[in-house]
């Protein structure tokens, strides 16, 4: 019940979803909930990016920072891995509809807290942002680096409840520099 929280913590977090759901995170992770999912919605700016993309943006931008400070500030934020992700980017040019399409072979992620070193970052694009063309991460080796950070076994064969045989990051290998 995130009514609990003092009005001041409630409104640094403020009052979107994104920022209801990184408080009623940061409540969940103070009670022990290992795994905590939450999603903001869609950022499919298709069309009008630049009316779209500031406040979700700044939306975000707001709740994320507001998670880390208070996990920080209460001690959690080493034992709590945030992890913000995608299935894929957008195209570093605009479409006829002034947004971008869906772009797979670039797009960024964010690891905090968890025992990952701040302050990093890994690959870059080329010049135009259409590949990533130094230190790309695949998927895989994203998992893993999160796998590695939550201490799973990576090598360990699971099997899902249809029979099908898999391992946590698909072969993947940990992005070591991180920890």
């Amino acid at each position: 019940n995130i009514a609990k929280e003092p009005e001041a913590i409630r409104a640094k977090y403020g009052e979107s979803r994104i920022g209801k759901g990184c408080l009623l995170a940061r409540r969940l992770i103070e009670q022990g909930v290992q795994w905590v999912e939450v999603s903001y919605g869609s950022w499919d700016h298709h069309n009008d990016l630049w009316g779209r993309l500031p406040e979700m943006a700044n939306t975000l931008d707001n709740a994320v920072a507001t998670l880390l400070t208070d996990l920080q500030q209460k001690g959690l934020l080493d034992q709590t891995l945030v992890v913000i992700g995608t299935e894929f980017g957008r195209k570093p040019r605009i479409n006829d509809n002034a947004g971008r399409d869906h772009h797979p072979a670039a797009y960024s992620c964010v690891l905090a807290g968890g025992g990952v070193r701040g302050g990093q970052v890994h690959g870059a694009t080329d010049k135009e942002g259409f590949y990533a063309d130094t230190d790309p991460c695949s998927p895989q080796d994203f998992n893993a680096t999160i796998a590695s950070a939550l201490g799973l076994p990576l090598k360990k064969e699971i099997v899902s409840p249809t029979g099908r045989p898999f391992t946590i990051a698909n072969g993947g290998e940990p992005i070591a520099k991180f920890f």
